[in-house]
């Protein structure tokens, strides 16, 4: 018997002894497989090609369309190695060896080894064409062996090697995308283009159809959509770039210019080719006129600065010129213009309980001045942009001097919330108070022009006209009520004049309090920029201060200040991170927290999130002791806020895990059950700073996990973390009227036996009810897809305030509560309107 007829004896001996139990059918299939495997080895050539269009048949037909593993693939698994050995030894002339690559390519799905990649292997030796006709399952197993492949020699590749390295991965890319995209299988393609780094092939067309583009008519926006949600895991910044890159040019490919302008803000100026105001310039453009007044409605959202003088109607809407105009006629629509009182909101007559009448009726006799400040904020938070009250808009300003000192300055304020937006008529009434006797009136008029005016690009421009003379006031409290008003007014705006009135004050001023909101105020007006010569004048300051001026609450916002300049800008805050290294006092730890955090704002950066989570974990058995931090005089005994100043830096970890985790949902939840341990195990430092850090998650969105848990933190055993929760209660329902958040604070307002504790109870409900119930202040919107970076870092300073109340808010500094105004907006709040 000759070889050939021996192997075929050998194979039906074979099928006989394991046939036991098969069907016919499978029987002959099975029989049939063994044999055309055993002709492979066969010396004649035209046997050889016969069995090999068998098997390669069988396989096809099998794979086209898999529920199991299909039964040729069962059955020639155990002849895997002969297939391989036949494919080594068949000649790189025979013309079989390709096809008999393709079929060991389609076996090794269910027989290679884990992490061998023979699918690919034996894929690139055979032909790439036409890989659908294998089935949906092996291009996927190819697609996913073809994406390993490429990590694994970009990890190993220490030449720099980039197009050649990885050419033959490339071309067979070039097949599986478009065969994905014909599948409506678009999450494949966009993971495999991500994996390769090709992602801007999608901006290319099929290649046996040059006349026809990958992405087309009927998939871009569902392709465009999984690629921006993807951006949101993407680490590298160049990728994350050409991601967004590619989303922006298929969107204004097809017309989509209003998605074409989101992306726009997303990537900002990050593109040094292109700048945003190009892109934007190129999207109204190309637009007809509602088109224009669609997007001038999102840049106005954003707060942008862009303008666009070739059409003033739509300049105006983008500057916020018409807002006023637009929220008086919702509230006309709705009848809610009748003006409320601070009372309205109290709803003490709704108390059934002594208490009740105690704390609405004792509270405020023992402590008139802190109650009359409340009745101020409440009353400005109420009917803010109304432009009627009934304290303080009706004539003889009885009100006003119902209050002293800050107390003045705060009523002065507020009509700077009542007329917001409305400039004309604000600075018609503000404007006598710029003239009053009182300093503190006098401030707190310079603090309502820049409320009036926040986020309004208005042709007067009055903020730059009127404050910088009040910042070189002989009066501390006007200099710093007018620094504070620039910043309000001029967020986000970048504005080179507003640097040159602001910058002298950090060189040279000698009062810590005016440095530091000169820092913040210029932080919110350059928020993202990076701007090196304001970051150097702050990191200057902060080696240059004494270690006793440092000491100060006030003394943080230096830091916040250098994380606003580089919000959302990531690996670009690196450098001035290692400059703050240098820094021994706390004040520089507290920087660097606040710096990192801030440059990873809203990215959902896990290695962030645990960086912080280790500084929450330090342990203060053994406090670290810098330099100045426990000196004493002879006259001074060291301040026992001291030892928390050391510690500061763990309650701005904790803020900094919500602000890195926020705007990405499934950080977000997993953070909530951080929050839980670090309530439960965390020092008092990192105990405070929780409520703080749960509202931000939540801003203007009344969870309800989260207003339960807020609502058992305001009856916590720490004063500062009770404070600090019912703050969190008010940001939470942040102008949503709900009625469940409204019920817990007056409750908390019945039973509250402090009269510091009530004027926060005060302020929450003023929140809670701001603007009627017509206000949000969400930094988010656009379905949570973009994020005002100037609205946040007014959030953020509002915050920071908090993390140390009692020498902010509850002391002389609550005026920064205007910092509220300018993260206002009407109508995007996802709360409940049911009070």
């Amino acid at each position: 018997m000759d070889r050939p007829a021996a192997s075929c004896q050998n194979a039906k001996d074979t099928t006989a002894s394991r046939c036991g139990g098969l069907s016919p059918e499978d029987q002959t299939l099975m029989e049939g497989l063994e044999l055309a495997v055993a002709r492979l080895q066969d010396a004649n050539p035209v046997v050889v090609s016969t069995a090999l269009e068998y098997l390669v048949k069988e396989v096809r037909n099998a794979t086209s369309s898999m529920t199991s593993v299909p039964k040729p693939l069962k059955y020639l698994r155990p002849h895997y190695d002969t297939l391989k050995h036949c494919h080594a030894m068949a000649k790189e002339s025979v013309p079989s060896k390709k096809l008999m690559a393709d079929l060991l390519a389609v076996l090794a799905m269910t027989m290679s080894e884990p992490g061998s990649h023979e699918i690919l292997h034996f894929k690139k030796q055979g032909t790439i064409n036409d890989l659908g006709s294998w089935g949906h399952e092996f291009v996927r197993a190819l697609a996913g062996e073809l994406g390993a492949e490429y990590t694994a020699r970009q990890l190993s590749d220490k030449k720099g090697r980039k197009d050649n390295f990885t050419a033959d991965l490339i071309s067979l890319v070039d097949e599986i995308v478009p065969f994905h995209l014909q599948h409506n299988a678009y999450a494949e393609a966009v993971d495999l283009l991500i994996e390769t780094q090709s992602i801007s092939k999608l901006l290319g067309n099929y290649p046996l159809r040059p006349e026809k583009t990958l992405v087309d008519d009927s998939n871009f926006k569902r392709v465009c959509l999984y690629l921006l949600r993807c951006g949101t895991y993407i680490a590298d910044p160049d990728d994350l770039k050409c991601l967004r890159q590619s989303a922006f040019q298929i969107y204004r490919r097809h017309g989509y210019c209003s998605a074409a302008l989101g992306v726009a803000l997303k990537m900002g100026d990050d593109d040094e080719a292109t700048p945003f105001n190009t892109r934007c310039k190129e999207l109204f453009d190309t637009t007809d006129g509602l088109m224009r007044k669609q997007m001038a409605f999102l840049l106005a959202r954003h707060h942008s600065n862009f303008e666009y003088v070739e059409d003033l109607e739509v300049d105006a809407i983008i500057g916020n010129n018409k807002l006023k105009s637009y929220y008086a006629d919702l509230g006309r629509d709705l009848d809610i213009l009748d003006a409320k009182t601070p009372e309205d909101i109290y709803k003490s007559h709704l108390g059934d309980s002594a208490s009740s009448r105690a704390s609405s009726t004792s509270a405020p006799n023992v402590d008139s001045a802190r109650a009359n400040l409340a009745a101020t904020f409440v009353n400005a938070f109420v009917n803010a942009g109304f432009c009627k009250d009934l304290l303080m808009t009706p004539d003889g300003n009885t009100w006003l001097y119902k209050n002293k000192e800050h107390g003045m300055l705060a009523a002065a304020a507020s009509l700077g919330m009542i007329m917001m937006w409305n400039i004309e008529e604000g600075l018609t009434i503000i404007d006598k108070f710029l003239y009053s006797n009182e300093e503190y009136v006098r401030a707190g008029a310079c603090l309502a022009i820049g409320i009036v005016s926040s986020s309004i690009r208005h042709e007067s421009d009055p903020p730059i006209a009127l404050l910088p003379e009040h910042v070189e006031s002989s009066s501390s409290i006007i200099r710093s009520a007018a620094i504070v008003g620039l910043g309000v007014a001029y967020a986000g705006s970048g504005r080179e004049d507003v640097l040159d009135t602001l910058a002298p004050i950090i060189t040279n001023s000698d009062a810590m309090i005016e440095v530091a909101f000169a820092a913040v105020s210029l932080g919110q007006i350059y928020t993202g920029t990076c701007n090196s010569d304001i970051a150097s004048l702050i990191v200057q300051k902060l080696m240059e201060a004494s270690d006793a001026s440092l000491e100060i609450s006030e003394s943080n916002f230096l830091g916040l200040g250098l994380g606003l300049l580089f919000f959302g800008r990531g690996e670009k805050g690196d450098a001035m991170l290692e400059v703050l290294k240098t820094i021994e006092h706390p004040v520089g730890l507290c920087a660097s927290v606040t710096l990192e955090t801030c440059a990873y704002a809203a990215t959902g950066d896990v290695l962030q999130i645990q960086k912080m989570l280790h500084i929450c974990a330090e342990q203060r058995d053994s406090p670290l002791i810098f330099p100045g931090s426990v000196e004493t005089t002879e006259n001074q005994s060291a301040a026992p806020k001291k030892p928390n100043l050391v510690a500061r830096h763990q309650s701005m970890a904790v803020l900094g895990i919500a602000l890195v985790a926020t705007g990405e949902d499934i950080g977000a939840e997993m953070t909530l059950r951080t929050f839980d341990h670090l309530l439960h195990y965390g020092e008092p430092p990192v105990r405070c700073a929780v409520p703080l850090a749960l509202s931000l998650l939540r801003i203007s969105y009344p969870d309800y996990g989260i207003v339960d848990q807020m609502s058992r933190l305001t009856h916590d055993a720490d004063n500062q973390v009770s404070l600090n929760a019912i703050v969190g209660l008010g940001l939470v329902g942040a102008g949503t009227n709900n009625s469940r958040i409204a019920g817990l604070l007056r409750l908390l307002a019945e039973h509250a036996r402090e009269p510091s504790t009530l004027f926060v109870v005060r302020l929450a409900q003023g929140l809670l009810h701001m603007g009627k119930g017509l206000l949000t202040i969400s930094p988010f919107h656009a379905d949570r897809t973009l994020i005002s970076k100037a609205a946040m870092g007014s959030i953020l300073t509002f915050l920071h305030c908090c993390l140390d109340m009692k020498q902010t808010i509850l002391d002389k500094n609550h005026y920064l509560l205007s910092e509220t105004a300018y993260y206002r907006i009407p109508g995007e709040g996802k709360g409940t309107n049911d009070v």
